[in-house]
């Protein structure tokens, strides 16, 4: 079975760090998104191969959700933040 909404959570991550290098000049954006990305695009694979292996995908989730988190509670700003702290 294919984990679809990891490999689609996967893209968003990365796709996020393009944007956000594209339209600010933010390496540590491009950086975060494309490792995160790749991370949970990992994640995604070794689900599909065993739907019991989820300790990976958790915890990108879970590092995702923290900094992001708190990325919008100082800011308030919903886009970028707040979107990827409520995907997963």
């Amino acid at each position: 079975m294919i984990d679809y909404p990891g490999y689609a959570y996967s893209l968003i991550v990365g796709i996020g760090g393009i944007i956000g290098f594209v339209k600010a000049g933010s390496t540590p954006s491009l950086l975060a998104g494309l490792t995160f990305g790749g991370l949970a695009a990992y994640a995604a694979h070794r689900v599909s191969t065993n739907p019991k292996n989820v300790g990976l995908a958790l915890i990108v989730s879970c590092l995702l959700l923290t900094v992001m988190g708190v990325r919008f509670a100082r800011s308030g700003k919903f886009m970028p933040a707040g979107l990827v702290a409520v995907l997963r």
